[in-house]
């Protein structure tokens, strides 16, 4: 299976929000004497709307003290950093931010909105250390107490679905993820909120891609890529171009899929995001692989997995990389090197918690097994893969 990144994020009141969203939307205007730190959250907040989360934890960091003071401030600190932190993969330090604004929202001060922002970002931070239950358990929770509020939140409305959506891709469940993604295009829609739409698009593609409608797929991507580009969101850019290649890939057109996926790494590498330029690195890899070229494909799945190597956010893009290293070898008549290389790919794999994922590396084994004169052990594998994936038990 081509891997067309499925990590590829998105999701709306008199109040104006004090934060760009989705990244939040606190109901209390900061006194007047705080306005200078007010200004430095604000700038914070955009930095990471625009993916620089580097750039959010220094700001951050530099302010962390002069946050104690004011409630409303230590929240929109505390969920910025936070969002900065999941990003550069430190789960744990992001899930302590997230305690402690769920602390804070607790006050009667905030309302519905504000603590089902702190659910929503716990789901997102749950889904990223590949808890998808209780990841989809806690979208519906937000979207449940944001409706009690007077003030819904559109955009927050709109996340909390694209969020969900691919809860239910990871778990196969193809037309709740579409409706997700397609409510959360609307509520993106009705709130006029470009970025927010544009990970909707981006959701709503890779479903249509899964579900074999790659046209459709392309269309949603390009539609995404357009809005992307023009707010300037390189981060945002290379995902989308990693994905576009995927698609012409399975369209047919490989040499146009190598243009997409190079454009991909060069921008992820601009961008400053050693995760994204290695997801690109391994797509490109696995188009080496399946256009009969293995030595190259090798060594840029080799280069991508020593990238992930660590990033437990990003288990599934590992696991991936992996095993296009132990199908280069295979095809390069490495049995040994090949088996080393799944069992690699088998660990990330079951760790991520992904069926289809594991079901690939069964498959793969089996294409092993095979090749090396073991028809039985290859035909059990098989079947191993095809168990795993039907969806009729009875």
């Amino acid at each position: 299976m081509l891997r067309v990144v499925t990590a590829a994020a998105q999701v709306f009141e008199t109040l104006p929000p004090l934060t760009p969203e989705p990244y939040g939307r606190i109901t209390i205007v900061a006194a007047p004497a705080h306005l200078e730190l007010d200004r430095a959250l604000a700038e914070a907040e955009r930095l990471a709307a625009d993916n620089h989360h580097d750039a959010v934890v220094r700001e951050l960091e530099e302010v962390w003290d002069e946050t104690r003071t004011d409630q409303v401030l230590k929240l929109r600190h505390r969920l910025a950093l936070s969002w900065a932190e999941m990003y550069r993969g430190n789960l744990d330090r992001a899930g302590e931010l997230l305690v402690q604004a769920g602390q804070i929202v607790q006050a009667p001060r905030f309302d519905a909105t504000d603590r089902a922002e702190v659910l929503y970002r716990r789901g997102c931070l749950a889904l990223k250390s590949t808890e998808i239950a209780e990841a989809a358990s806690l979208f519906t929770r937000a979207l449940e107490t944001n409706d009690r509020s007077r003030q819904p939140s559109l955009v927050l409305a709109a996340s909390a679905h694209e969020w969900r959506s691919r809860c239910h891709q990871l778990r196969r469940d193809w037309e709740p993820a579409r409706r997700d993604a397609e409510r959360s295009l609307e509520l993106a829609a009705a709130a006029h909120d470009d970025r927010t739409q544009a990970r909707a698009l981006f959701q709503a593609s890779i479903v249509a891609e899964r579900q074999r409608q790659w046209l459709l797929a392309r269309y949603y991507a390009e539609q995404a890529l357009a809005i992307c580009v023009q707010r300037g969101d390189k981060l945002a850019t290379a995902r989308i171009l990693n994905n576009i290649g995927g698609i012409c890939f399975l369209l047919g057109d490989a040499e146009e899929a190598k243009r997409k996926l190079e454009s991909a790494a060069a921008t992820a590498d601009e961008a400053g995001s050693v995760a994204d330029l290695a997801q690109a690195v391994s797509s490109l890899a696995q188009v080496y692989l399946r256009t009969g070229h293995p030595a190259e494909a090798r060594v840029r799945a080799e280069r991508a997995a020593s990238l992930l190597t660590g990033r437990l956010d990003f288990l599934d893009e590992l696991g991936n990389a992996q095993l296009v290293v132990a199908k280069a070898l295979a095809a390069e008549g490495d049995g040994e090197g090949a088996t080393s290389w799944l069992d690699q790919a088998d660990t990330s794999f079951a760790a991520f918690g992904s069926t289809s994922h594991i079901a690939a590396a069964w498959i793969a084994r089996g294409d092993l097994a095979r090749d090396t004169g073991d028809p039985v052990a290859a035909a059990e594998l098989y079947r191993r893969a095809a168990d795993a994936l039907q969806d009729f038990h009875f």
